[in-house]
């Protein structure tokens, strides 16, 4: 019974190293396009994938290793079939992207980010061209269905729009999309995502009716290109507006935004709020996200913390949208 015990702990230890490997796997073959091509035929020759895409074969052929240890894959040599696991992992590849592309600075330097002495000034890094992907398919994933609802619910024709935090400017992109005689400007304090974001405007031959401008939503000023916009979108980085966890923050932000954006009637703001769940029942990402912005020194509010400051802020709440998939996501309407 005890050498039954101590190898169920050995197996239990490598299952635990395994899956970090497979964390670190996953998000490289979806960045190399594998995972979709396999999502796509079920089926995948790794090493013919590696020639294709001008890949090593072995290396390849080792994500994929990865992936089978944690049984996401069936493999024989170079060729790998999906199981009954594949699709549920395909469905949360963006998780994994933001914790081994977009935040594996953060991670890594754990130990030195923890010690008070070293929490000052820029203190950590992220790949923030590595978040707007992962996050672009996080939004698809948590609060698209719900976005489009609220979107939905706008009483008025929308012509200009601002995208706060924009990212890869999909979201901007969409509105325009679905409103075919709007404008819009999209606003980011990290220039690698602006960059993509006017690439991907160009490529969908949106660029004459898009601008990408450096800012930091925290503090804009008035300026000509946000004196007629009717509609601000906000998502995935309210709780930003919290700096240093404090309520007076939040107000001056939101009041901020009513003074730079006279004429807007509606704003929606999409994010994720504070979980309260056991630590061993936490879903895909939850972990992750919070204990990467307790790392930062970021506050998360809860809905309750958001609910009280949007009235001293000078907007009035219209509806509180509870999506709470993984981070406690909610979507608030504002005018």
């Amino acid at each position: 019974m005890t050498v039954d015990i101590a190898q169920s702990n050995t197996r239990g230890i490598a299952s635990l190293f395994n899956s970090a490997v497979a964390a670190w796997a996953i998000a490289a073959a979806w960045e190399i396009g594998a995972l979709d091509e396999l999502h796509r035929t079920r089926i995948l020759d790794t090493a013919d994938f590696a020639d294709r895409g001008g890949l090593d074969p072995a290396s390849t052929t080792g994500l994929f290793r990865a992936l089978a240890a944690v049984g996401l894959v069936r493999r024989e040599g170079a060729v790998v079939t999906t199981l009954a696991g594949f699709d549920e992992m395909y469905r949360n590849k963006s998780f994994f992207h933001w914790l081994a592309r977009g935040s594996a600075e953060l991670f890594r330097e754990i130990p030195d980010v923890l010690r008070n002495d070293n929490r000052t000034g820029s203190f950590y890094r992220r790949d923030s061209a590595a978040i707007a992907f992962a996050c672009r398919e996080i939004d698809q994933v948590t609060y698209a269905p719900t976005f489009r609802a609220a979107l939905g619910r706008v009483d008025f024709p929308i012509t200009r729009v601002a995208d706060l935090g924009c990212g890869s400017g999909a979201r901007l992109m969409q509105i325009l999309d679905r409103h075919p005689g709007a404008t819009g400007v999209g606003i980011d304090i990290a220039r690698p995502a602006l960059d993509v974001a006017r690439a991907e405007a160009a490529a969908a031959g949106l660029d004459d009716r898009t601008a990408f401008l450096h800012g930091d939503v925290l503090s804009l000023e008035p300026r000509p290109e946000y004196a007629d916009v009717e509609l601000l979108t906000c998502f995935m980085m309210g709780h930003d507006f919290w700096r240093d966890g404090r309520r007076e923050n939040a107000v001056a932000t939101l009041r901020r935004l009513r003074e730079a954006f006279p004429a807007a009637r509606r704003l929606l703001i999409g994010d994720a709020t504070r979980t309260d769940l056991p630590d061993t029942d936490l879903p895909v990402f939850t972990l992750g996200f919070e204990l990467g912005h307790d790392l930062m020194g970021t506050f998360l509010p809860t809905v309750a913390d958001w609910e009280s400051v949007f009235a001293e802020g000078g907007w009035e709440l219209v509806r509180t949208n509870r999506i709470e998939m993984t981070v406690g996501e909610v979507i608030f309407e504002l005018a």
